[in-house]
């Protein structure tokens, strides 16, 4: 059992190489597929052979199910999950639990979820990672969960991960816009590049067990520096309609990152230029997580060069290559 200086030096370890760090834990997992070429995980049956309009999802909500009983590993002595650890010794600014949708299966275009909550994730993913940073012998926890893939093994907590592409058709031109993740300020990914927005699929009313109202809420924090928002009326809310107005929305796949099990719907959302003027003129520099990178040309060099030669989220780069992919059925829809 380490002791809180020998935890804190491997947490310190895997904040500085997380990217590398998924890189190579990709590798343990040669049976399971990977998505465009990055090392983002996947289910066969979660990737459609083309971009879906957001709304041909349903989802459906049920009760959650028992999961196996998976072992504790390099917790220093004295606590009882990574979450109380980390509050305790290594908080990030942004931190709380909090009720989370967990998924629990995936059929055809068909979502099932249960409830769960954040520090589950963390307390498995972000525990595997620290194992894995560790070199800790035989990487028992990570061994327990087997297929991270299989959300009948651990608690699958989803972020919904959207690249937002600001479309000019007259010039054929689009940018896309980037999130670099402070890890003073963020649990997870903290030093790396992702697309913008992204949040963990979560809410406090019936309203929010919707995709897209959790989008619309993280457009309105993460791009336009907004308040946390709690209970709100998505009819009525002006942004809300503008958005839901202007955007075409499309479901590329679902992945999961093969260090932290950090599961992401990957979506993009087309936005007309002149349209996402108006709509996020204000588009701030920085937010709590981190620095907002605007305007990024959404070209072939660009592409590479965030997927291949920065170290961007297995998600963002997979979300990156497919987006790519996919361009002219994302434009001509």
């Amino acid at each position: 059992m380490p002791t809180s200086a020998e935890w804190l030096a491997v947490r310190a370890h895997l904040l500085r190489h997380r990217h590398a760090l998924a890189v190579e834990a990709a590798a343990e997992y040669p049976d399971v597929p990977g998505v465009a070429g990055t090392p983002l995980l996947t289910s066969p049956d979660w990737m459609p052979a083309a971009p879906i309009p957001l709304d041909e999802l349903t989802l459906e909500l049920r009760p959650s199910p028992e999961l196996p009983v998976l072992p504790a590993s390099g917790l220093p002595d004295g606590f009882g999950s990574y979450s109380e650890a980390m509050a305790v010794l290594a908080p990030p600014a942004v931190f709380a639990d909090r009720e989370t949708y967990r998924l629990l299966g995936f059929t055809g275009r068909h979502l099932t979820f249960g409830l769960g909550s954040y520090f589950d994730g963390i307390d498995v993913g972000e525990a595997c990672a620290h194992e894995y940073a560790g070199q800790v012998p035989g990487l028992p926890l990570r061994t327990a969960v087997g297929n991270p893939c299989d959300p009948r093994r651990r608690p699958v907590n989803v972020a919904i991960s959207t690249l937002t592409l600001r479309h000019d058709p007259a010039s054929g031109e689009a940018t896309f816009f980037l999130h670099w993740r402070d890890p003073k300020r963020v649990g997870h990914a903290g030093g790396m590049f992702q697309v913008l927005p992204v949040g963990v699929f979560q809410g406090t009313t019936e309203a929010d067990f919707s995709l897209w109202h959790c989008m619309v809420r993280e457009f309105a924090e993460e791009v336009l520096g907004a308040e946390e928002i709690h209970s709100v009326d998505y009819g009525t809310w002006p942004f809300a309609r503008e958005l839901t107005a202007a955007a075409r929305v499309f479901y590329l796949g679902t992945g999961v990152d093969p260090l932290t099990f950090a599961t992401d719907l990957l979506t993009v959302a087309v936005i007309e230029a002149s349209r996402f003027d108006e709509l996020f003129g204000d588009l701030v520099p920085h937010n709590d997580e981190g620095q907002v990178l605007r305007g990024l040309p959404f070209t072939a060099a660009n592409v590479e060069r965030f997927v291949r030669h920065e170290p961007t989220q297995a998600a963002g780069a997979a979300l990156l290559s497919l987006a790519w992919r996919h361009r002219e059925e994302l434009f001509s829809s």
